[in-house]
């Protein structure tokens, strides 16, 4: 039931420089959204959801500091439907699926549902965001489940037009194992814009466990998924690709385009990526003359870890641990840092998040050892080891729904670049302590 919604035309600069570099790549697949597990619990749409992760991470004493306000998002996915929880939280958009050039509509819910977890207010019995105060700009690119006539579509044109708007924050919770010279420029671009950019992982540990893209960009904020227990969820990839992790598991989604119900299962890496991104709007908004260097530094600084977690070390699982926006609003902990240093890479970048050297390589790089998960996502208690009352861990918080999982994202083939010289090559990133 998705209703009608403000929107603006494709900008002719986007098609005329998606063109200029249609010569020098193919583009070969499509980019595909799979399912994992059985089939979902359904609740009604008017029964509010059980959001565990809220309370978990101290959403209520988080919102009396701030609620994400002055901070949009762009949301590059599926569209955004105007539910009663996102009335009045979505901007004016862009469709690059060369539909109609002017609809930003969701036509499976993944992507209202990325919106709502980051930014919705519950209304209607809807989801409530961890950021309620941010802005989503919708940026709609098309699937495999995209019906419309046109197979033409170009994710590089969705970042692009993400990083020109007036969104600081770039999520993104589709992807694919095959990387796109388009799209590794348009990241780059909007590193140079200043953005930070959050893409999943992916769910697929277990079918292959290849590094998926945006992620496995060197811009690119790298996110896993965890469960009520700060442990890592077992689809979830790993590998030096990981950033960053935030809640995944027994989590509420839109079961489909109708917007009738929600379901309750594995939302994985793409629910992940929502909240790690809402995360960084709370903390952005609450110190608002910081870079995206400094907030993303802040996070992985003030994240959760475990008490068996070497001090200095990178989990190919976890990444730096599991995101604490409250640790790091409310407490303190973590520093801001150089605001022209990027701590992805450890490379200096200038203010606007423009890189001053190519892209460093990520291997090789001081991460612990990746052979098991962390034992836990906690973090202590703002020192190196022990326990922490605000972790995500969860697991008094039971959850009366059905345990059944659905993989909302990511699935088999992506778009994949071939440059008439060979097949286009990335770095990936540099593990930094």
């Amino acid at each position: 039931m998705t209703a009608g919604m403000s929107h603006v035309r494709k900008r002719s600069g986007f098609y005329a420089w998606r063109r200029r570099l249609a010569g020098a790549v193919a583009l070969v697949g499509a980019l595909s959204m799979g399912t994992a597990g059985a089939a979902p619990a359904a609740i009604a749409a008017d029964g509010p959801p059980n959001q565990w992760y809220l309370d978990a991470m101290r959403a209520e004493e988080i919102w009396k500091s701030t609620t994400g306000e002055g901070i949009n998002v762009a949301v590059i996915d599926t569209g955004v439907a105007s539910t009663p929880s996102l009335k009045g939280q979505v901007l004016k958009g862009l469709d690059a699926t060369d539909a109609d050039g002017e609809t930003t509509d969701d036509y499976t819910g993944h992507g209202t549902t990325m919106a709502e977890l980051i930014a919705g207010t519950g209304q209607g019995g809807g989801l409530r965001g961890l950021a309620p105060g941010v802005k989503i700009i919708p940026m709609r690119v098309a699937t495999e489940d995209f019906k419309g006539k046109s197979h033409a579509w170009d994710r590089s044109v969705a970042i692009k037009a993400a990083a020109d708007s007036d969104a600081q924050i770039i999520s993104m919770s589709i992807g694919g194992e095959f990387l796109d010279a388009r799209e590794k420029e348009a990241v780059e671009y909007s590193q140079k814009k200043g953005k930070l950019f959050f893409a999943p992982v992916g769910n697929s540990a277990k079918k292959g466990n290849k590094p998926e893209y945006p992620a496995n960009y060197s811009e690119v904020v790298g996110v896993a998924a965890s469960d009520r227990d700060g442990q890592v969820a077992e689809t979830s990839q790993h590998g030096d690709f990981v950033d960053i992790a935030a809640p995944g598991l027994d989590t509420p989604f839109w079961c489909d385009e109708t917007f009738a119900r929600y379901c309750v299962g594995n939302g994985g890496t793409s629910t992940a990526t929502a909240l790690a991104s809402a995360s960084a709007a709370l903390i952005w908004s609450a110190n608002p003359d910081w870079t995206a260097n400094q907030v993303l530094r802040v996070m992985f600084e003030s994240a959760g870890r475990g008490d068996d977690w070497k001090p200095g070390t990178v989990s190919n699982y976890l990444g730096h641990g599991i995101v604490r926006p409250n640790a790091a609003i409310n407490r303190g902990i973590g520093k801001p840092g150089d605001p022209d240093v990027s701590p992805l890479t450890n490379e200096r970048t200038t203010s606007a998040g423009s890189a001053d050297a190519g892209a460093p390589s990520k291997e090789g790089s001081g991460k612990d050892d990746a052979s098991s998960p962390p034992k836990s996502g906690a973090e202590g208690d703002g020192k190196d080891t022990g326990k922490d009352t605000d972790a995500v861990a969860a697991g008094s918080a039971k959850d009366s729904g059905d345990d059944s999982q659905l993989g909302l994202i990511l699935g088999g083939v992506a778009v994949v670049a071939v440059l008439a010289g060979g097949a286009f090559a990335v770095v990936r990133k540099r593990r930094t302590a």
